[in-house]
């Protein structure tokens, strides 16, 4: 069965066919690939010739879970599924270009794009200081959102130096979700300006509720309601709602 986080017109390329593949190339690459990582090695992933190099490198993450089922930090590394590393705008498209909308993702599943050797984990020494913005989508536009989000983030619109760590998209069944990751909880200075860039780069109409959260707190309340989620839970909540 191919990786749903694909489309399927990339099943031929993906790693579970390997072993139905008959082209020579593709088998030399993959002893090479099983090489470089018995050995502990990986080769750096670079922008090509005449591409158009990011600032970062970043890594395209997924996950998917079960609803209900506790999830331990370390249960929640075996399942999240690194898709691939890309260094310039063109290998991003490549990418981008074969994986599925998250509208389109079924059950209780997660996107993440965070630069290259952060893993999307609160206990990441990246993230362990920092928090996420959370934006609360209806159904339908979390592929439109996650897009301009990404976008941005690649384009380095947020201004916020090294701060961003990456960002995430869940897919839930009665509404979407957005984040951005940032190093510094408690630099205000910083996360306000990532939550006017969101604002502005997503077109969020001004009655669109923004909780800021830190991985401290979901560290210290896991599968529990933080207060900041219980105040929200207990508000009207307006969800994103933009033609």
């Amino acid at each position: 069965m191919g990786d749903p986080s694909l489309k399927d017109d990339d099943s031929g390329d993906h790693d579970q066919n390997e072993e139905n593949s008959t082209q020579k190339d593709g088998e030399k690459e993959k002893t090479e690939r099983d090489k470089n990582q018995s050995s502990g090695k990986r080769k750096a992933v670079v922008p090509g010739p005449a591409e158009h190099p990011l600032q970062y490198n970043y890594t395209f993450w997924y996950s998917r879970r079960t609803p209900g089922r506790p999830t331990s930090s370390q249960s929640y590394e075996q399942n999240i599924k690194q898709i691939g590393t890309f260094a310039s705008v063109e290998q991003f498209w490549k990418f981008y270009s074969h994986m599925v909308r998250p509208g389109d993702l079924t059950g209780h599943s997660d996107f993440h794009l965070f630069k290259e050797g952060i893993k999307p984990m609160w206990e990441d020494d990246a993230n362990k200081n920092g928090g996420k913005w959370i934006i609360r989508l209806r159904k339908g536009l979390a592929s439109r959102c996650w897009e301009n989000l990404i976008l941005a983030m690649l384009g380095e619109q947020f201004m916020v130096g090294e701060e961003i760590c990456g960002a995430v998209v869940s897919v839930r069944f009665q509404e979407d979700i957005i984040s951005i990751w940032n190093k510094t909880a408690s630099d205000q200075a910083t996360t306000a300006r990532i939550r006017d860039t969101l604002r502005r780069v997503l077109n969020l109409p001004p009655n669109t509720i923004m909780e800021y959260k830190t991985h401290t707190d979901s560290i210290k309340m896991p599968g529990r309601l933080g207060p900041q989620r219980l105040l929200f839970q207990n508000l009207w909540k307006p969800r994103l709602n933009v033609p």
